[in-house]
């Protein structure tokens, strides 16, 4: 790497807004890379700014970490990725973004009713869990009547 090309690790976290635990724990998963000075600190090219983008913008759509791993891996190693490359590996989210309004205009629509919890605390419940079946029911924990991807466990913070 040029000495122009790297960055320290305060840098990336400045710049992309991921702590320095964030990076480590990116570096870790393989999502992104560094390269170590003598003295062992962490370098990190430029274009691992793309490659957090990349990650904040995935995670916000709700891939989870392996999809966004499996994602990254499509990209050029040696080259910043271009325009075609994002667009390639960022075709699918339409669909899953569409799936997910969907689902929240749905929980939307039924909030005033019920939230899909299997509460009971409603006389009339939209979504229906006479006899509070979902109490019974080891199929799903919590909400288990809100749309899949709204019961979808959150990524977390990194």
């Amino acid at each position: 790497m040029e000495p122009t090309d790297v960055l320290t690790v305060s840098e990336v976290a400045r710049r992309s807004g991921f702590a320095a635990s964030a990076l480590r724990y990116y570096e870790e998963q393989g999502l992104i890379q560094s390269a170590r000075t003598s003295g062992g600190q962490r370098r990190y090219r430029r274009s691992v700014l793309r490659r957090l983008a990349f990650i904040r913008a995935a995670s916000n759509v709700g891939l989870t970490l392996d999809e966004i791993r499996e994602e990254l891996v499509q990209l050029p190693e040696n080259r910043t990725p271009t325009k075609s490359d994002w667009h390639r590996i960022s075709a699918h989210w339409r669909t899953r973004l569409d799936e997910q309004m969907a689902a929240l205009e749905a929980l939307r629509d039924k909030l005033d009713s019920c939230i899909g919890c299997g509460c009971l605390s409603l006389k009339q419940c939209a979504i229906s869990n006479p006899s509070d079946l979902a109490a019974r029911s080891a199929s799903a924990p919590g909400a288990a009547y809100l749309p899949p991807l709204l019961r979808r466990q959150a990524a977390r913070g990194r």
